[in-house]
């Protein structure tokens, strides 16, 4: 059980969390698709509106957008500005990528910790139109930053090195951090 197993582990391990947060993103969108056209329809035709429709929505939008965030990072797709780091010479670079990395994980391990307190905080009141524990949308927010956190470790060495613009999911590049089979 040398190196290369665990490689292997970790790569397929990679491989189902991506299957998994892409297939729950597109699950998400497929449903807020359907309630806002539905609402739309029900609205403008039938002359009622779906009362949590718009509520639904508006909390599948947040958890898209958490869930999302990982993702486009690693695909070299989330806003960021690099004016100053385009500007440091080579030998700089490199350190200056990894500390912000690791600053990245650090708030994003941080923002989860505090989540699980909003999350708490959130068990006690309801949402207006679904009547469920506040507690539960706000899951998100530890959930997602794990997930931010956990995306960001596994493809540092890709994002350290601004190969991220053409990050691949392992099972594409049959690679895993530039690991050979």
């Amino acid at each position: 059980m040398g190196k290369q197993f665990y490689m292997s582990a970790l790569g397929r391990l990679e491989t189902r969390i991506l299957r998994l947060n892409r297939w729950c993103i597109g699950v998400m969108l497929g449903v807020m698709f359907v309630l806002v056209f539905t609402n739309v329809i029900t609205r403008y035709c039938l002359g009622f509106s779906i009362a949590s429709a718009e509520e639904i929505s508006t909390f599948l939008m947040i958890w898209v957008t958490y869930l999302g965030a990982g993702l486009a990072l690693r695909e070299g797709k989330l806003a960021s500005i690099d004016a100053l780091q385009d500007r440091l010479p080579p030998s700089l670079l490199r350190p200056v990528r990894v500390f912000l990395g690791l600053a990245m994980v650090a708030f994003f391990a941080a923002l989860a910790l505090y989540g699980v307190q909003f999350v708490s905080l959130g068990w006690s009141q309801e949402t207006f139109a679904l009547m469920i524990p506040r507690g539960i949308p706000y899951l998100v927010l530890p959930l997602g930053s794990v997930l931010f956190a956990l995306h960001i470790l596994l493809c540092f060495g890709r994002w350290v090195g601004r190969q991220w613009d053409r990050a691949q999911s392992p099972e594409e590049a049959g690679t895993l951090e530039g690991t050979k089979p």
